[in-house]
């Protein structure tokens, strides 16, 4: 059995805005749930727009979840997070370079996608809603 780690990123009222962002660079498919539409919308009060949970299914196995923090609930603690992805074939290196040039789009590069000093290609950037990617493709792959 296979044991999947996957992220599950927190907002402040722009999770539509960056799942359909990471949609749109990805791929995959999207779903989303307001907390209205998951609490009721008495309960959910001025929250009940925003995303309880959003879910992004992209090809090989990628997983993204994410939400909205409702005002007054405590995000404190949850840290900060830098998001991993790497391929070691053609067909990684094709797919891993196209979200590379999506992701950067309204973002920083922090460090260009580029032949590190291991090898393989590696590039850092911090996306358009403050999220930390991280690309690396094998030197056999580029």
């Amino acid at each position: 059995m296979t044991i999947g780690l996957t992220p599950y990123l927190q907002f402040s009222g722009n999770a539509k805005e960056a799942l359909e962002f990471y949609h749109a660079a990805l791929g995959g498919e999207l779903g989303m749930m307001t907390y209205a539409e998951g609490m009721g919308a008495d309960a959910a009060g001025d929250a009940g727009g925003q995303i309880m949970h959003g879910s992004l299914y992209v090809d090989r196995g990628v997983h993204l979840m994410a939400s909205d923090l409702p005002e007054g609930m405590d995000g404190n603690g949850f840290g900060t997070v830098s998001l991993s992805s790497s391929g070691d074939s053609t067909a990684d290196a094709a797919t891993l370079e196209s979200w590379w040039e999506k992701l950067q789009d309204g973002g920083t590069v922090v460090l260009p996608l580029e032949t590190a000093p291991w090898g393989d290609k590696f590039g850092q950037l911090i996306d358009k809603f403050g999220v930390a990617w991280m690309v690396n493709i094998t030197a056999t792959a580029s």
